[in-house]
């Protein structure tokens, strides 16, 4: 069915604009909540980032499940990955963030766990708009739901994230500068990483409804770099908003992406004959990453962009390690969607096993230039059908062999055509792609 409100990630946008407003998230918690009501417990745990409207937005889902007979569990601000874990261990019938991830402050969105703390499949998402065409009732008002809190979720998420690093592991020895972008992993974090034994100096930590994402994170590691290098640190760690993402970064200030970082956690997996299958990456993961895992003869397959499309495939072939470049990774073996704080325990776990530091773990792989240009069109004609486009195409990838790459898609959320080529040297491929962009640009 074509969808009105369900996007790759959950239902989000500009807040008081459709359709991030009181009346329909009310309505998406009653329409939510009578098609996932199946379990018996009747609990929905709702947790939220840092936004100010969070608060409005939580009011009024806890509204809207009530009034269909279920009862919100409120977590306060936690890490989308925690609500999945939590929902996961408190076998609720469901699981619901507020939170619009690496956006400005004034986004904001809903997303949806299953009680096995998975993003909802496509049919399910389905059923819920299906039930957002039905007028809204209320049960009798002895069924009303009835609200509670869960006082202790950060304790216990912070404990389960510390079980994924080895009991005969510390951190002792490490500096480590801890980024949370202001967001939901602000009180969970440097709790983690201090527990673990690691000297930690923790930025973006005060939120205050206004600022999260705001110039720190993941989206915007420029400050991590210059405190890591001012610290004289050992490394530091950026998470964007709702946890569920990270950057790491070396002490020399080198910006470590989600490739690599698949790169080190793939290798220690294989070392301690742990790696199931191989790597699922998407069609953006640099082709440096390809080349380093195929020398360890450890399979890569690439989804279709977006962290659902990596956890499909996944599923698919029954691997346990994928992610993308702008740092979403899944752990299977460790939890059940990604999380940023649990894959940076993973890096720093290869580090200790390797007794490597960062620096050392990345350069073991070399990731390939890539240049990605975006072309704006007028959405009348569609570019990538243009012959002149496809035989520039055909010339790039001709004179590129086997040591590089072309990637031309639609963006999903704007009317632009990305166009990316990566190959050994950085000059020719920065040529190639705009040789291709003016083509794009013709073809508009």
């Amino acid at each position: 069915m074509s969808r009105k409100y369900f996007g790759t990630d959950g239902v989000r946008g500009k807040v008081g604009e459709m359709p991030i407003t009181p009346d329909f998230v009310m309505k998406l918690g009653w329409a939510a909540g009578k098609v996932l009501a199946k379990q018996g417990s009747k609990k929905v745990l709702i947790g939220k980032d840092t936004r100010i409207s969070g608060y409005m937005l939580e009011a009024a889902l806890e509204a809207g499940l009530s009034a269909a007979g279920l009862k919100p569990v409120l977590l306060g601000p936690m890490p989308t990955p925690a609500v999945a874990y939590l929902t996961r261990t408190f076998r609720a019938e469901a699981g619901v963030v507020i939170s619009a991830s690496h956006n400005p402050f004034y986004d904001n969105g809903i997303k949806f766990f299953s009680t096995q703390g998975t993003k909802l499949p496509d049919e399910v998402e389905d059923a819920i708009e299906q039930a957002m065409e039905q007028d809204l009732c209320c049960v009798e008002s002895a069924q009303l739901g009835k609200a509670s809190r869960i006082d202790d979720a950060p304790g216990r998420y912070i404990e389960f994230c510390k079980s994924t690093f080895p009991s005969e592991l510390s951190l002792d020895e490490l500096k480590i500068v801890v980024d949370c972008a202001h967001g939901a992993t602000y009180h969970i974090a440097p709790s983690v990483f201090r527990e673990l034994g690691a000297d930690v100096i923790t930025m973006g930590c005060a939120p205050d409804g206004l600022n999260i994402n705001d110039n720190v994170g993941s989206t915007a590691p420029k400050a991590l770099v210059e405190r890591v290098l001012q610290e004289k640190a050992d490394l530091g760690i950026a998470f964007d908003g709702d946890g569920d993402r990270l950057i790491m970064v070396d002490h020399t200030g080198y910006e470590v992406d989600g490739d690599e970082l698949l790169y080190i956690i793939a290798r220690d997996l294989q070392q301690q004959g742990t790696l199931v299958g191989g790597v699922v990456g998407t069609l953006m993961t640099n082709l440096g990453l390809e080349v380093a895992l195929t020398k360890l003869d450890i399979p890569l397959v690439r989804a279709k962009v977006g962290d659902r499309y990596v956890m499909e495939l996944l599923q698919e072939k029954g691997w346990r390690l994928g992610g993308e470049n702008s740092g979403h990774i899944i752990c299977l073996d460790q939890t059940t969607t990604g999380d940023g704080i649990i894959a940076s325990l993973q890096v720093l776990k290869a580090a200790s096993r390797a007794n490597k530091t960062l620096f050392e773990l990345r350069k073991e792989i070399k990731k390939f230039p890539q240049i990605l240009i975006n072309v704006r069109f007028s959405g009348e004609h569609d570019p990538l059908s243009s012959v002149e486009v496809q035989q520039s195409v055909r010339e790039v990838e001709q004179a590129l062999g086997n040591t590089g790459r072309v990637l031309l898609r639609k963006s999903g959320t704007e009317p632009l055509i990305r166009v990316m080529v990566e190959g050994e040297i950085e000059a020719e491929v920065k040529s190639f792609a705009e040789k291709i962009a003016v083509q794009v640009t013709a073809a508009k």
